[in-house]
């Protein structure tokens, strides 16, 4: 694992980076590339950045309206989507550290939210154990309508 790993809300001098980061193609059904929602911002939908060294690495977004999109969630429970490492800094630990950064960061970030939940695609399982590691439980349940087919629904609780 490393400690290079820092959780930041995108700013100005992060934009340019951003770009930069991709996935590989196989991985886009799943999360998208960054350039894709930096080109069509959403209301409501806040963006992160994942940082290795200083240096953007990755991203994430927390969707404050997730309650609306999906019956499971409530006003007090934002959705973290698209989160992503650029394909040249997977398999470092970057995603486990950064997932492991959320309950923290999220608590900061939005004190209102009592948790966090996201849908991760069954065919997607290193994903899964990712978020597992990082603390996000496994609500049983399944989301069957994901773009890319079936989702788990994982829930990391931020007040406990």
């Amino acid at each position: 694992m490393t400690t290079e790993v820092d959780l930041t809300p995108l700013t100005s001098g992060l934009v340019t980076a951003l770009p930069a980061v991709t996935v590989a193609p196989e991985q886009v059904g799943f999360s998208g590339q960054p350039s894709d929602v930096l080109d069509a911002p959403e209301p409501n939908i806040d963006i992160h950045v994942i940082l290795f060294g200083g240096r953007a690495v990755g991203m994430f977004r927390i969707d404050q309206n997730y309650h609306d999109r999906y019956s499971f969630a409530t006003a007090d429970t934002p959705g973290l989507r698209t989160y992503l490492i650029d394909r040249e800094f997977q398999g470092r630990g970057i995603a486990s550290a950064s997932c492991r950064l959320l309950k923290a960061y999220l608590h900061d970030q939005y004190p209102r939210a009592k948790a966090a939940y996201l849908t991760v695609n069954l065919s997607n399982p290193i994903a899964r154990r990712v978020y597992l590691a990082g603390g996000f439980i496994d609500t049983g349940d399944q989301w069957p309508w994901g773009n890319a087919g079936p989702q788990n629904i994982l829930r990391l609780d931020l007040n406990s």
